[in-house]
């Protein structure tokens, strides 16, 4: 009788191109997959309803996925600590997989988990860096260091080469009856819905939950070699949908980073001209921007409390409630800002340039701490992740590893920019749509144009308070020197 192995699954929903998986496959063929439900990440404060209805989508397709393959993925609704040992203990399981990851909670989740495993007995095997190219620590300085400047980074990174995908595995085994019940009395549930978890969300999602929605994704995107080979031409541009839309995929594992870099290289290699290489080397540079990020987090695990910069430790931020909330509900006054925050919370998804556009007006124009609309984001992004959008707001509020920190974005000139019809600000602003397009894109829209819309004035100055911001910024680098 084949031993039986179990592989956890955390943000590796999907069985092809999956290292962890593909390892305990090699062990045995008597493989059962495992997700536990935990309390510590469902009932923290920073929970978006979006992102949980998401990856309940994502473990409704992989227990399908893993019931055609001959096996079945398993619940657990509890503290994985306590919860993993026991149901493994009550299996006779001989090992439990798992691939690893780079966040502080997982990281110290994971070393507990694998003490209480060792305790009884059972193996652990948590080599596998499934969700990176590039593991920590392969891509070093030249004095052995890690990276805390992009642009280095990515020359050293796109230098080495890159891992193949792996097949998913096949012909499993799974429980027995006996087993089965064995399983339930351990504690392994029927699938919740996202509901039943206490999270409503009922507006569907720029891509569907899965496995198969993520894989023709990628091939609508990379193999015709249309939207890819634009990219750099579209993607700042939040009325075109010149993006991806794989972040959410990205976040959850529901596709395999071997498998996207297989097709965007097989694009590059299809390109017949420099403007086509260009475009898709562009998006090879955004991959390798969410690996930054993710390193970054692994050897700076502090960033996940606070910024980079000594400046920016204690800066002197206004944080007033009252403009927070107006941000918050897209009522600033400031149209290309206002239709962003719209579609963050009527979609649970932001276009990347407009959340670039949002964080700096918060940061630099309101003068509210970074983390408020850091946290705001993680409350309602489906694809919200760590390390992506700590370092995004970092970078956006001067705080993190950027060699050039000081940017401020005029909400007006992005708008002129990147939506010069105000075709974007029109689809997310109805009470203003008939407005002229230059007032729209400018914001400088007289009172009597707002009366009875409902829209409402700008609540601040952004010339003003970018001139505020520059002072304390200045005052809090010759602070630092001192």
């Amino acid at each position: 009788m084949a031993d039986l192995v179990l592989f956890w699954h955390r943000r590796d929903l999907r069985l092809s191109d999956n290292l962890g998986l593909a390892a305990a496959r090699d062990r045995s063929a008597k493989l059962i997959g495992l997700f536990c439900l935990d309390p510590g990440i469902l009932e923290a404060d920073d929970v978006a309803p979006a992102r949980v209805a998401y990856m309940i989508g994502c473990l409704e397709a992989l227990q399908d996925s893993y019931k055609a393959a001959g096996s079945e993925l398993l619940i657990l609704q509890d503290n994985p600590i306590k919860a993993i040992p026991k149901l493994a203990a009550a299996l006779g399981a001989v090992a439990v997989y798992w691939n690893r990851d780079v966040e502080p909670y997982s990281r110290q989740r994971d070393t507990d988990v694998a003490q209480a495993l060792k305790e009884k007995g059972i193996e652990m095997h948590t080599k596998t860096w499934d969700q990176l190219l590039h593991a920590p620590g392969e891509v070093r300085t030249q004095a052995g260091d890690p990276y805390t400047v992009y642009t280095p980074f990515w020359r050293n990174w796109i230098g080495q080469a890159k891992p193949e995908p792996v097949p998913a595995p096949s012909n499993l085994t799974g429980l027995s009856p006996k087993e089965k019940s064995t399983a339930k009395e351990a504690g392994a549930t029927e699938l919740p819905s996202a509901k039943t978890l206490g999270f409503t969300w009922d507006n569907g999602f720029l891509l569907d939950p899965g496995e198969a929605p993520a894989l023709a994704q990628l091939e609508n995107f990379c193999e015709d070699d249309r939207e890819i080979a634009a990219y750099d031409q579209q993607r700042d541009f939040p009325a075109i949908p010149g993006t991806s839309t794989l972040s959410a995929a990205h976040k959850f594992g529901a596709i395999g980073i071997r498998t996207v870099w297989a097709a965007a290289d097989a694009a590059y290699s299809r390109c017949r001209s420099d403007e086509t290489h260009a475009n898709v080397r562009v998006w090879q540079q955004e991959l390798a921007w969410r690996e930054f990020y993710q390193h970054v987090m692994y050897f700076f695990p502090e960033l996940a409390e606070g910024p980079h910069r000594e400046q920016l430790k204690d800066f002197p931020w206004d944080n007033d409630k009252d403009l927070f909330q107006a941000w918050c509900e897209g009522k600033t006054g400031y149209p290309i800002v206002d239709a962003a925050m719209r579609q963050l919370n009527q979609t649970g998804w932001m276009h990347n340039r407009c959340r670039m556009i949002v964080a700096s007006f918060l940061s630099k124009d309101l003068i509210i701490d970074w983390r408020w609309g850091e946290k705001y984001f993680m409350q309602h992004l489906y694809d919200g992740d760590l390390s992506a959008n700590n370092g995004g707001w970092q970078w956006s509020a001067s705080s993190g590893m950027d060699p050039k920190p000081l940017r401020i974005f005029n909400p007006a000139s992005q708008a002129k920019k990147y939506d010069p019809e105000a075709e974007y600000i029109r689809e997310w602003l109805p009470e203003i749509r008939h407005l002229d397009t230059q007032m729209l894109v400018t914001g400088d829209i007289p009172a009597e144009e707002l009366e009875g819309t409902g829209y409402p004035a700008a609540i601040v100055n952004h010339k003003e308070r970018q001139a505020i911001f520059k002072a304390r910024y200045s005052a809090q680098k010759d602070k630092v020197k001192r």
